[in-house]
């Protein structure tokens, strides 16, 4: 008896994680029809090229479609919703790593909303306009990290169902919240969201945002090729599995735990070069960034077995993939010091000249006086220039010394039943109201709510108590965290960690636009 092959549209191919999980679906090609929607640009052409062959596929120039031995591409445009019914017709099941990522995303927000929000909701409407779409496809939606905000210590250790906190001015994380926030309060019936973290690639990231993160920052990164390895395992899920219609952090466990400062040290090693050489310390920003140690990452690792790399994989494959004029520089510093502090100039220069010069450089903000980048990564220009050098009272980086506060999410998680005073009081806690006068019992279920604002919604319980989201029209822009952290003490926990009660910011809704090209 030959099994009918079930039918993948994988969004987002061409990313990182997307395209380690098209190779790994590749192989798998005797059991998957495999559906993709592209932009026909040239570097996508190139990159599927090969593969288009294989299934004796004539490739066409611009958009359209093609079909063959088991390879569907549309051409096309996931923003765009014919594009998007196309690629969802009959299909099983939609793995979305799609995603407008930053730096990109900040020079070009308006690309950022279409993909990460729009795009994904075009998605849930053309799998719930398929026939029993909503019951039979399954969809597995990559959130992110940045989606919790900075979470420096002590609250370095997350777990879901902690509050969302976009970093102000990430309207990147803004955009996959909304699209986040979609998928849970969609009719699908199985569906999945994995919050992927940082995700370790062996491309050279020399753009200013590097120093948008403290260097206290505690992260608990993955590879790509776990990534896109466990998205593909997904597949192998049942559908009568207790992971369906859940959030997952999506992390690579302890052995992909570290630190910013030391991973940038690992990394500029590897080439004979060190931070303290080719940076300033007042570069880094002191907060407002993302990254975490994930409490419960093993919840997901546990069903889709993701965790097979660790951080030393990682190191390991960087300076493998170094080119031979790499290796040979980082030969002669590693020997010849006069040569490696030479070189650490010329690296320094360039360094400089990324903070200095682009807008969304930390020292540019300085020199400008950009008043409401320093106050949000910086508190004032007072704390900026109190930095002090390398090595002088550098922060607590060792987490075995460092106290961590776990987050109370407002209602007794111990409960095998929640009942609706639980939901009063959850909804107290984050200085709202729950409006319902009943409910059953469903987490599933839209409830009655309104916030400390004012705004009246509706939203499922599972959005609200175990995902942590809350008001949809105070998801920012603008940014006023110092007004809502009075009124809302479930998000007063993210907030007061690293900001003081006294501080009055107000960040306006086009804020994050003075870096748009």
């Amino acid at each position: 008896m030959v099994l009918k092959k079930q039918r993948v549209f994988l969004a987002g191919a061409s990313g990182s994680m997307g395209f380690e999980a098209f190779k790994n679906l590749w192989e798998k090609r005797e059991m998957y029809d495999i559906i993709l929607l592209q932009r026909p640009s040239q570097k996508n052409k190139e990159l599927f090229r090969k593969y288009e062959k294989k299934c004796n596929i004539i490739p066409i120039t611009g958009k359209g479609i093609v079909e063959g031995n088991g390879l569907k591409i549309v051409w096309g445009d996931a923003t765009y919703y014919p594009d998007v019914e196309e690629a969802c017709k009959n299909i099983d099941w939609c793995l979305c790593p799609m995603a407008f990522i930053s730096p990109a995303a900040d020079h070009n927000p308006e690309m950022a909303k279409a993909v990460n929000t729009t795009a994904v909701q075009h998605i849930i409407k053309a799998i719930e306009s398929q026939p029993n779409g909503k019951e039979k496809i399954k969809l597995i939606y990559i959130g992110t990290v940045a989606e919790t905000g900075d979470r420096l210590p002590s609250i370095h250790v997350g777990r879901v169902g902690d509050p969302l906190k976009p970093s102000i001015f990430d309207f990147y994380a803004v955009t996959k919240i909304a699209g986040e926030r979609a998928v849970l309060e969609s009719n699908i019936q199985h569906w999945a969201s994995l919050r992927q973290t940082f995700i370790m690639t062996t491309d050279d990231l020399l753009d200013p945002i590097m120093f948008h993160q403290p260097i206290n920052s505690f992260m608990e990164n993955n590879t790509k090729e776990d990534a896109g390895r466990g998205l593909i395992n997904c597949l192998e899920i049942p559908e009568d599995s207790n992971f369906w219609k859940r959030v997952y952090n999506m992390g690579g466990g302890s052995s992909c735990r570290t630190t910013f400062y030391e991973m940038l040290n690992r990394a500029l090693a590897i080439n004979g070069l060190r931070l303290e050489k080719v940076t300033e310390r007042r570069w880094f920003a002191l907060r407002n960034f993302h990254m975490q140690y994930f409490e419960d990452s093993y919840v997901l690792n546990n069903y889709i077995h993701n965790w097979r790399e660790s951080n030393e994989d990682y190191y390991q494959r960087l300076t493998d993939q170094r080119s031979i004029g790499m290796k040979l520089l980082s030969w002669i510093c590693s020997r010849i010091p006069f040569i490696q502090k030479r070189i650490e100039r010329a690296m320094y220069k360039k360094f400089r000249e990324m903070v200095s010069e682009s807008k969304n450089g930390t020292e540019y903000w300085y020199k400008t006086r950009n008043d409401m980048r320093i106050s949000a990564f910086y508190k004032d220009y007072a704390t900026y220039e109190a930095i002090p050098d390398w090595g002088v009272d550098l922060p607590e980086l060792d987490s075995s010394k460092l106290e961590w506060i776990r987050l109370d999410h407002g209602y007794d998680e111990e409960k095998i039943q929640l009942d609706l005073n639980d939901l009063q009081k959850a909804a107290a806690f984050r200085g709202g109201e729950c409006l319902s006068g009943s409910w059953n019992g469903d987490l599933y279920q839209k409830i009655k709510w309104k916030c400390a604002s004012g705004h009246y919604f509706e939203s499922k319980v599972y959005t609200i108590l175990k995902a942590g989201h809350w008001c949809p029209e105070c998801l920012p822009p603008p940014w006023n965290y110092d007004e809502e952290a009075k009124r809302n003490p479930f998000f007063a926990q993210v907030w007061y960690s690293n900001h003081e009660i006294t501080e009055n910011n107000f960040y306006p809704k086009d804020c994050y636009k003075d870096i748009v090209e």
